[in-house]
């Protein structure tokens, strides 16, 4: 027997609940945590740090290599921070994030990581436990924080647990995964021609995503103590928390859509697992990669703020990046207007969205709007203007490109720094080829341009960090009509005007909003606006975006 079977029209700001106005602060780029000063959160819940907070993702291969190896690694990382955030408010040539999300940086057989063979171990492609310590220690220092991937659905089939649950069937981990002695038949339930059931010694075993990679059955109360055990392990060695890979899967129930994703069961382990982090550090978050549409994403977040009886506190935001980038190469607002709608309508209270635009799954945004540059400012606009905290993909802010292909290395290539040979990544031969473009999507290309993507992406950084409403105000949607988009940002008494126009013309327009003066907040758009008094006339060249504070 199976184991794990037996065993927009005018929304009010008010109606947005997850994004409710006047939420505590977020952390500040120059206050490290837990200083004096810093925004650790409320008294409530010191984790609404990640409220408004810029996260930055980093594939750690592919960053910075600081040994001649051609591999990144976390001493690279750590001489690659002042890029990120030096820590001091007054400069402008760093990025300006709050917070770093690493890929999987545990020991595993592969490239990519997402196999584990020790949760308690560096990747030594990548260093030590020593070096992520100081790594966390200097992200600190700056006032970043740092989650690190963990990959609980499953392990590396090179595990020494798998081995072990694989040598017979009398093995004391044997019921840590999940085993057959007969072929169920199951599939992936996003391809069915992709079984997902192994077989081994005899038997079958439970993998969703491959035969490599044998899920663990969270049924099991030792497959959860240790889940918890490696958490807090990691905490104590002072990560700030988990991006949790694949947490729809956690537990089947049976075949298909129903059963393999979304169960009671899953939902259940993630409130256990997130009262203990809770209870082991109480500013750490978790942030779930649920893929799928808005109304499965939403029960994830549990009921943010009721006693044992929340989830995740952010999850990625998978819908609203696909109507985000769809909305910019069509032109069209409307489609991005029903999503923020459906986020309001669905998400519970306190709720934490995650936008971003694309991840290390995707074709990378510069390869999906083919380079163009008004495209990749009006997306960058759109994403860090939105509620919740919003993620960048690493080289996304230079308009970094696919390689060559469809590998989901060409999604993870190295980081270009300029156009030498090695890129300003490694001394060495790089461990997979740069993505072409480089001699115009490099940090040293645009490091000094004002008028460039990378400068674009610091300003509105800088603009979002410089307006609680922005950060981490609500969200009162004004317009979603053929290519215009705007909305109001507002928290306490800030109110902040957005508009973009996604076409490929100049847009006028009047919007019914009330206001005596205006405030720019971003400049060197060629956007204006004008108070009137039937409301705010705007005018907005093509794929441009104004912002205001209005007064």
């Amino acid at each position: 027997m199976l184991s794990r079977l037996l065993a927009l029209g005018l929304v009010a700001a008010a109606s947005l609940a997850p994004w409710a106005l006047g939420a505590c602060a977020a952390p500040r780029p120059s206050t490290p945590p837990g200083t004096a000063g810093a925004a650790a959160g409320t008294a409530e819940d010191p984790r609404r740090w990640a409220d408004g907070a810029v996260f930055y993702e980093v594939f750690v291969r592919s960053f910075q290599d600081s040994d001649g190896d051609g591999r990144g690694d976390l001493r690279g990382l750590i001489s690659r921070l002042d890029y990120l955030n030096d820590g001091d408010p007054r400069t402008d040539a760093d990025l300006g994030v709050d917070a770093l999300w690493l890929m999987p940086v545990f020991a595993s057989p592969s490239y990519h990581g997402y196999d584990t063979t020790d949760y308690e171990a560096v990747n030594p492609d990548y260093g030590t436990v020593e070096d992520l310590a100081r790594l966390c220690a200097e992200a600190h220092r700056r006032g970043m924080r740092v989650i690190v991937d963990l990959v609980l659905n499953h392990t590396s089939s090179e595990h020494p647990w798998f081995r072990e649950a694989a040598s017979s069937r009398a093995s004391p981990r044997r019921d840590w995964y999940v085993w057959s002695e007969r072929d169920p038949g199951w599939t992936q339930p996003w391809n069915a021609s992709s079984p997902a059931w192994h077989p081994a010694g005899g038997a079958f075993y439970y993998g969703i995503f491959w035969s490599g990679m044998p899920d663990l059955n969270f049924r099991n109360a030792e497959v959860r103590a240790e889940a918890k055990r490696i958490a807090a392990l990691w905490l104590g060695r002072g990560v700030d928390g988990f991006r949790l890979d694949a947490s729809r899967h956690l537990v089947e129930d049976g075949p298909g859509d129903t059963g393999q994703n979304d169960t009671p069961e899953t939902h259940r382990f993630w409130r256990e697992f997130a009262a203990h982090v809770r209870a082991v550090k109480p500013d750490a978050i978790l942030v779930g990669e649920n893929w799928t549409d808005t109304r499965r994403i939403a029960p994830y977040f549990g009921t943010p703020g009721a006693p044992g009886g929340e989830e995740l506190l952010v999850n990625f935001d998978f819908p609203l990046a696909g109507k985000v980038v769809e909305g910019v190469q069509v032109g069209e607002g409307r489609s991005i207007g029903e999503t923020l709608r459906e986020i309001a309508r669905l998400y519970p209270p306190g709720a934490i969205d995650a936008p971003f635009l694309a991840n290390h799954d995707m074709r990378r945004l510069g390869s999906v709007l083919r380079g163009d540059e008004g495209k990749l400012r009006l997306a960058a606009a759109i994403l860090l203007t939105l509620p919740g905290a919003p993620f960048l993909y690493y080289g996304e802010e230079v308009g970094m490109e696919n390689g060559p292909g469809g590998a989901d290395e060409e999604k993870r290539t190295p980081m270009p720094w300029d156009a030498s040979p090695g890129g300003g990544f490694t001394a060495g031969r790089p461990w997979r080829a740069f993505a072409p473009g480089r001699e115009r999507a490099s940090v040293a290309s645009q490091q000094g341009d004002p008028g460039s993507l990378l400068s674009h992406y610091r300003r509105l950084v800088r603009a979002r960090h410089a307006s609680p409403a922005l950060a981490r105000g609500g969200l009162e949607l004004v317009a979603d009509r053929g290519p215009l988009l705007a909305y109001v940002r507002a928290a306490g008494a800030e109110r902040v005007l957005v508009a973009h126009n996604l076409g490929d013309e100049p847009l006028r327009s009047l919007l019914r909003v009330p206001a005596r003066d205006l405030e720019p907040l971003l400049a060197g758009t060629g956007a204006v606006a004008t108070s009137a008094e039937e409301g705010l006339r705007i005018e907005l060249p093509p794929r441009a975006s104004v912002l205001y504070r209005l007064r």
